[in-house]
């Protein structure tokens, strides 16, 4: 079946193209035109943006389920997300005993054979256990030291199923594991740690290429005794090749930090993540209606229930979008970028992120205020407002 999508504003990786008609077939886009072609189904978008899918590597939920919990918490994420643009997403796992990370995998096996109506999850984002005590974060107290053992036995029944692991790169073991997931296909991320500068630069040659959700449990300028070292911020900012991910919820970061890593780290280094929770897509007081009693959700956000810290963040990524665009003074183009070339890139998923000929079929449509009316996935529309 042939879907054409017309009349609207095309992006095209920086430009934005009009009168142009994108032409999908099974699970590839296999024109983008001016020319007339036969189709089976028509998407008029009247005017709307026509934009490559958005990309989210690090969500962990959203809309009262978490994805590590079962299979069905993970598809109906899936299928919630895709609501709002997302068409590509690394389920995202938090710190948990090895038994449980066993029975995770496990039924990832069954949520990739039966995800039809979601966002595609081609892989899971293994975000813990290693981690430094002092970048806990919301990880809370099953974060430890490497242990060999068990990412071993993780990477070769489940290597396949890991697409990024975030690591604590100062922890004793941290080369040996680093090797053990170069030679697997994992990329590394530096995430929830205390390294100092030097540390960076030299774990950065052995795979650990990005930054997770910068600013949030990454270290920066601190001082031993009497003298000043840099951290694992100004790293990020050093290495040309380092890439970071930001997230861009309105909340973890203002707008003077937003800018601030565009300017200095540009645009071609960053992917914007929601870093989304079970509280993703729910309103102000949703935790009364679901019973949780960990957090507040108010603002646009999770937070402990006394208010002192944030805990998980609430967004969508059409929300990050809409951030990039108002509070860090991007264009179109360059938001959307953030969310679809980049992080394709990143986690080396090939012929998505992008709209053009050859390409994944994975497209939205959203308005001005970037409000998805359309989504497809791999060929297959699975949201689309009437």
């Amino acid at each position: 079946m042939i879907h054409k999508f017309t009349n609207g504003r095309v992006i095209l990786g920086n430009t934005i193209a009009d009168g142009v008609s994108v032409y999908t077939k099974d699970d590839k886009i296999i024109a983008v035109t001016h020319d007339e072609r036969e189709y089976d189904v028509l998407h008029d978008a009247g005017g709307k943006y026509i934009s490559p899918g958005f990309i989210d590597i690090h969500v962990h939920g959203g809309f009262g389920t978490r994805f590590e919990d079962s299979v069905e918490d993970a598809l109906t994420m899936a299928e919630n997300h895709a609501k709002f643009g997302t068409t590509t997403l690394l389920g995202t796992a938090s710190a948990k005993s090895t038994e449980d990370y066993v029975k995770m995998f496990e039924n990832f096996r069954e949520v990739q054979k039966k995800n039809t109506k979601g966002a595609y999850i081609p892989g899971i984002h293994m975000e813990a256990p290693y981690f430094s005590r002092n970048q806990a974060g919301a990880q809370g107290p099953l974060i430890r030291d490497f242990d060999k053992e068990e990412y071993t036995m993780l990477i070769e029944r489940y290597g396949d199923m890991i697409n990024r692991w975030s690591a604590a790169p100062e922890l004793p073991g941290a080369k040996e594991f680093a090797r053990a997931c170069r030679d697997a296909g994992i990329q590394l991320s530096i995430g929830h740690s205390d390294a100092d500068y030097d540390c960076i630069m030299e774990m950065y040659d052995l795979g650990f290429n990005c930054v997770t959700h910068l600013y949030s449990c990454t270290s920066t300028v601190h001082r031993k005794n009497a003298y000043r070292y840099a951290g694992i911020v100004e790293a990020a900012y050093m290495l040309d090749g380092m890439d970071v991910e930001l997230i861009a919820d309105g909340k973890h970061l203002p707008a003077s930090l937003l800018k601030f890593a565009v300017k200095h780290k540009g645009l071609d280094r960053i992917a914007i993540v929601t870093d989304a929770t079970r509280f993703a897509g729910l309103p102000d007081g949703a935790e009364k209606i679901y019973g949780f009693t960990d957090v507040i959700i108010e603002d646009g956000v999770a937070k402990v229930p006394d208010r002192s810290c944030f805990s998980g963040s609430c967004a969508t990524t059409n929300r990050l979008v809409r951030n990039m665009i108002n509070m860090a003074d991007l264009t179109v183009t360059e938001a959307v970028r953030l969310a679809t070339a980049n992080p394709a890139r990143m986690a080396h998923l090939r012929d998505r992120g992008v709209i053009r000929e050859g390409a994944f079929a994975d497209i939205v449509i959203f308005d001005d205020n970037i409000d998805v009316s359309l989504t497809m996935v791999n060929g297959n529309v699975v949201h689309e407002e009437k």
